[in-house]
């Protein structure tokens, strides 16, 4: 049975069926993105937004979203079109028909669109002050093959491709990718890896993605403190001191450059057992972050 190689899992995939991200398939014996072209989300929105603070502030991005994660966070602020009900169906018929590749509506929200499409559209948003993509919304590497090839168009076209994502992908993954992002926003969930099993991911996955692509793009992290789980000095502390101590490809430091993101958690989606996270909580994580980095910024105060 052939084996996806996008994330840690290695899902086998039979004819037709489904890896546990609910976007990659099988068609005629070839693994496959069941999602490619399929958009659930456009938006024009500003770069810090993203969040992107220090990679061309002031500026607007095309957002682009589809379906399909690879991860199962309880607090997901896009279940909808990552791992809801609603998300698996259109999986599953996008998986009906991986074979014939029709160009037609799935569902009122979803529209096939081919890259050239996506380009064109992002070249038009121009005048509005926008500088490319940013690949975001649900989680775009399990539809890889889409962003490659829409970002070397958008490069075509002289403008820039930004990646939100949640570093859960293999090194040949990015590989591929890379000579086509110029930014991404990383998730850091946490820094231990029972959280991160806890939330159906490999911590030793994710440091590995960041490791890599900080050497080759701009790269800021994004970790949302959600109370009880990881929000306590240490994890922050070991966490602060991993970033810290990352190299560029000449050996540099460049870890403590990289800007840190933290958010503020609340209830939402199959986490609403506990309260949003305390302000004063994130504004003391900040400032013991900003210990060992030189950028820290505050989310969702």
């Amino acid at each position: 049975m052939p084996t996806c190689r996008v994330c840690f899992r290695h899902c086998e995939i039979g004819e037709k069926q489904l890896g546990f991200c609910g976007a990659r398939t099988c068609a005629d014996g070839q693994i496959t993105a069941a999602n490619y072209g399929r958009i659930t989300a456009l938006a024009l929105d500003p770069i810090e937004k993203k969040p992107l603070r220090r990679f061309h502030p002031g500026s607007m991005i095309l957002s682009v979203g589809s379906y399909g994660c690879n991860l199962r966070c309880p607090f997901c602020q896009n279940n909808s079109i990552s791992w809801s009900e609603e998300a698996m169906d259109l999986a599953v018929s996008a998986a009906s028909e991986a074979s014939a590749r029709q160009n037609q509506t799935l569902h009122r929200s979803v529209q096939q669109v081919t890259p050239e499409e996506l380009a064109q559209a992002a070249e038009q948003c121009r005048p509005r002050g926008s500088i490319g993509i940013a690949f975001t919304y649900n989680e775009p590497l399990v539809g890889y093959e889409f962003v490659r090839d829409t970002a070397k168009l958008v490069h075509e076209r002289g403008m820039k491709n930004v990646l939100v994502t949640n570093g859960t992908a293999g090194r040949a993954i990015l590989e591929e990718l890379l000579p086509w992002i110029d930014a991404m926003n990383i998730d850091l969930k946490g820094f231990t890896p029972d959280w991160y099993r806890r939330i159906g991911g490999s911590l030793q996955q994710t440091l590995d993605f960041i490791e890599l692509a900080a050497k080759h793009c701009h790269v800021e992290l994004t970790t949302l403190i959600i109370p009880g789980e990881n929000d306590s000095d240490e994890m922050m502390e070991a966490q602060v001191n991993w970033i810290a101590g990352l190299t560029g490809k000449d050996g540099s430091n460049i870890g403590r450059r990289i800007p840190l993101h933290i958010s503020r958690f609340f209830p939402q989606f199959h986490m609403t057992d506990r309260p949003p996270t305390d302000v004063r909580r994130i504004f003391e994580l900040a400032d013991l972050a900003s210990q060992k980095l030189e950028y820290v910024y505050t989310g969702n105060c």
